[in-house]
């Protein structure tokens, strides 16, 4: 089997309202990371404050104070300065985000499945959760 070395990756923006994200989310995180799910390969606290001004902070600067001391970034620096202003735009005055790559573990598993048998992962398309959900919902509701 072809073993690549990194996977998919996804980037999330997670907004929330202040600076700190709360507990529950915080829990998820910690246990998608524990697990064989996902890895993080980045992340960043993006702030913007009611004047609009833009701040960042690094995992080094908060990984202590959100209690990921046991999390090792596989690869710090991915997410950039182009990534912070592209999705940064989207973060309310006064909120702010957690920008994260997460590496898809299963899907490296499956790409590399594929690619050892000569196939070519040509796209993927991704549904929202609540996209799903609604759509579900709703199809549910008509029968």
């Amino acid at each position: 089997m072809a073993e690549f070395e990194y996977g998919p990756v996804d980037i999330y923006l997670i907004a929330f309202p202040g600076s700190r994200l709360d507990d529950a989310t915080l829990e998820a995180l910690g246990e998608l990371m524990i697990g064989e799910a996902v890895r993080l390969l980045d992340m960043l606290i993006v702030s913007r404050g009611d004047d609009g001004e833009v701040t960042v902070r690094e995992f080094e600067e908060f990984r202590d104070e959100y209690g990921f001391t046991v999390v090792e970034l596989e690869a710090s620096g991915l997410l950039g300065d182009e990534d912070v202003e592209e999705l940064g735009a989207s973060i309310p005055p006064g909120s702010s985000g957690a920008l994260l790559a997460l590496e898809l573990l299963f899907a490296k598993r499956l790409a590399s499945s594929f690619a050892a048998s000569g196939g070519e992962v040509l796209q993927v398309e991704r549904i929202p959760a609540q996209v799903v959900n609604d759509v579900l919902a709703e199809a549910s509701d008509e029968e």
